[in-house]
């Protein structure tokens, strides 16, 4: 399974596939490369269906224009097969436009860029676990609880990277509480989450109250990815404001120590890690079950940690939490980041919550392991009609329209 550090990654949005991906592989093209004439990017799939909304061609744009090289952006959005939904050709061009290298890459997810025909680089590879049964095997025969296991295998110095995450995570939140105005783009969408934060009617009961403050924290960092932000994959860019929400919420109602939060990030890191490994975190390949459910998982199980429950419960709350969003869609509005995709985070952000206060009390009657909830979301999301996976061809985005 992956470090972490590649489940965790801090960049702009909106879009770890869409932008993290792409720019991550023009600079690895561009380093291999650097004396070209120009160069040319083509874009396959859901890279070139939702690419514009996605802010795709702006972000391999970037990485050659800040180098003084010209490059051009093709989209190309045809029905050829393909070895990924996010797979994109770079070349390498002479003074005569004669083609002098070429590499196809797969953004897989999480901003994790893949060379098509090449494994994972074993670097990336720090636990020898093939899934979670087996997570939770080694930690019951050496006593120990996830944290534990990610500190073993990651090192001590992995406490300082996640402190930095958390910073970070919080950070972006409170950009967020603070921001308004309308998002990019020609949706016009209205930030909401300081309203949400700041506006809260005296009749209000406290349950409500709480749950709009959670949602609010959800908002804060969905939209700072929305426009642009910096934010940190959670597992990805378009599910980034499920787990820091969740995170944020109870540390500042229960007063949680930096340590704690740590932990539950460790846990909740195994949990991705899991998914990305045995399933997909992708949109593109397997709907936004593979995203929000996923992210809805990790912060089920961080809930859980935050609070000292058991192996058993927590993972019983990270397969509740996926189990239950199984089937979902994507179908971002004109390929921005933005509707249903923010108030998606939201309403995640609650579903954690619920799950993990549901495994405290029937942890011991369940019949499913999370790993089987793992396999039947990658199955489920290769029968999802393409037109469901972050094509904007179908669902709402086909919908809805523009006044």
């Amino acid at each position: 399974m992956q470090s972490l550090r590649e489940l965790y990654k801090t960049g702009k949005g909106p879009s770890s596939s869409h932008t993290m991906g792409p720019e991550r592989a023009a600079r690895d093209f561009l380093s291999k490369y650097p004396s070209a004439a120009r160069y040319r990017a083509v874009l396959y799939g859901s890279l070139a269906l939702t690419g514009k909304g996605h802010l795709t061609d702006e972000a391999v744009l970037g990485v050659f224009h800040e180098a003084g090289k010209n490059i051009e952006v093709v989209f190309e959005p045809s029905n050829r097969p393909l070895p990924h939904p996010n797979t994109m050709d770079l070349f390498a061009l002479d003074e005569r436009g004669e083609e002098i290298a070429s590499t196809r890459y797969l953004s897989v997810g999480g901003g994790t860029v893949r060379i098509d025909g090449e494994n994972a680089p074993q670097a990336e590879e720090k636990y020898p676990f093939a899934n979670f049964a087996e997570i939770m095997g080694y930690c019951r025969g050496h006593n120990m609880n996830f944290e534990d296991v990610v500190y073993a295998f990651e090192g001590e110095e992995i406490k300082d990277f996640l402190r930095e995450v958390w910073h970070t995570m919080k950070e972006t939140i409170r950009r967020g509480l603070t921001a308004s105005g309308k998002l990019p783009g020609r949706l016009g969408v209205e930030r909401k989450a300081k309203i949400l934060f700041e506006t809260i009617p005296e009749d209000e009961e406290i349950e409500s109250r709480e749950k709009r403050l959670l949602c609010s924290f959800a908002f804060a960092t969905s939209e700072e990815n929305a426009g642009g932000g910096r934010v940190v994959t959670a597992p990805t860019c378009g599910a980034s404001g499920v787990l820091p929400a969740v995170l944020f919420y109870l540390s500042g109602k229960h007063g949680v120590s930096e340590d704690r939060i740590i932990a539950a990030l460790a846990t909740a890191g195994l949990v991705g890690v899991t998914v990305k490994q045995n399933a997909s975190v992708s949109g593109a390949e397997a709907g936004c079950q593979a995203e929000i459910g996923t992210a809805t998982s990790m912060a089920a199980a961080a809930v859980c940690r935050l609070f000292g429950a058991g192996i058993d419960e927590t993972e019983y709350a990270a397969e509740i939490a996926l189990e239950h969003q199984l089937g979902l869609t994507c179908d971002p509005v004109m390929g921005y980041v933005q509707i249903p995709c923010i108030e998606r985070n939201a309403v995640a952000a609650m579903r954690a919550l619920s799950s993990a206060a549901l495994s405290r009390v029937l942890s011991g009657t369940r019949k499913i392991s999370f790993d089987l909830v793992v396999q039947t979301m990658y199955e489920t999301g290769k029968d999802i009609c393409a037109r469901y996976r972050e094509t904007s061809e179908g669902g709402l985005a086909s919908a809805y329209k523009v006044t």
